[in-house]
């Protein structure tokens, strides 16, 4: 018996029956040989990791544009905070933290530069339409690698439903789904607070009361929600107070952070940029780079100008707009 194979042995002994067995798995579209150190979903977890779409996510926005402030949450730290989350409900619940890592790295990949003003804009513009679950399995299935990252099937089930109206199938899938919840409403309170958007004392009261007047203790008590509620049960949930406080929390940052003059007083630029640069290589898709230029044969050129914008950093999207529009200064 190798290391694998006394994990996967270990896994059957040692999780809750509602646990999702790597031994189980519904397996990967290219069937691979086995590691014999890591399983399935350890080797899924370290492919995402390692991806170059992962490593880009240090310069997304999570909720404001291109922050300046070195504490602002980009989308990277947003995906920490999120698998942190995940892997302390999974542990707690006997649950497979390999597959709850995996799916929480790689839920956000598919996220555009400009946070979620890019996705408005490419589903505006793309025929097609966009959505950022959609995009993530595309990157692991398509893009990375020009070939995607070949990941199990419940990897891929977890990324696609991390949110949305769909549960995804395993309890894994789950739990990242709340934990994403947990991770934005608290981070991007405590980034509004940073930038003078909003104050502690605004926080509705009724609610705070409830959940915690400090971060750390409302992310507590929402992951002891979690885990007292869904303890020994095949569904994952909080309790229906802590539940509505949330919600509701989650409802005063629309109102007063997301559609906010000040945090998005930016979004007509980066706006403005996407449909500058989609238009661009709609008319000329011979200028994209080579790696995309060769999937014209094959795809259609929206769907590969889709693809490539929505790969790029917030950075990177300023530059190239700046490549392909700024006249530059004469001689250099």
């Amino acid at each position: 018996m190798n290391i694998r194979e006394d994990r996967e042995q270990q896994e059957l002994t040692m999780l809750s029956k509602y646990a999702t067995f790597s031994i189980q798995s519904k397996g990967r579209k290219t069937p691979i040989s086995k590691c014999d150190i890591r399983t399935d979903f350890q080797r899924d977890r370290d492919r995402i990791l390692h991806s170059k779409s992962f490593r880009r996510l240090k310069y997304k926005t999570q909720v404001f544009i291109s922050p300046e402030g070195d504490h602002y949450r980009t989308r990277l730290t947003h995906t920490l905070e999120v698998s942190q989350i995940a892997r302390t409900i999974s542990r707690a619940l006997k649950l497979n933290e390999d597959l709850t890592e995996a799916i929480a790295l790689g839920h956000d990949l598919g996220h555009t530069p400009f946070g979620h003003t890019g996705e408005k804009v490419l589903n505006s513009i793309c025929s097609f339409g966009f959505n950022h679950n959609q995009q993530s399995l595309r990157v692991v299935e398509i893009i990375e690698n020009n070939v995607g990252l070949n990941l199990t099937w419940e990897v891929r089930d977890g990324i696609l439903h991390h949110s949305g109206k769909v549960s995804p199938e395993t309890l894994e899938g789950q739990v990242v789904h709340l934990s994403d919840r947990i991770a934005y409403i608290n981070h991007d309170i405590e980034d509004a607070i940073r930038a003078n958007l909003i104050t502690q004392e605004q926080l509705p009261k009724e609610h705070t009361s409830i959940l915690g007047e400090t971060k750390g203790k409302r992310i507590d008590n929402m992951i002891r929600s979690v885990i007292y509620e869904s303890y020994g049960k095949n569904v994952i949930k909080m309790d229906d107070i802590i539940w509505n406080s949330t919600m509701k929390l989650r409802e005063f940052l629309f109102s007063n952070v997301y559609i906010s003059p000040r945090a998005k007083e930016e979004e007509g630029k980066a706006t403005f940029i996407i449909c500058s640069i989609f238009k661009y290589f709609l008319e000329k898709p011979e200028k994209l780079p080579p790696e995309f230029i060769k999937r014209l044969d094959d795809e259609n050129s929206e769907r590969v100008i889709c693809d490539y914008i929505a790969g790029m950093t917030d950075r990177y999207a300023i530059r190239r707009f700046q490549q392909l529009f700024v006249p530059k200064p004469w001689g250099v």
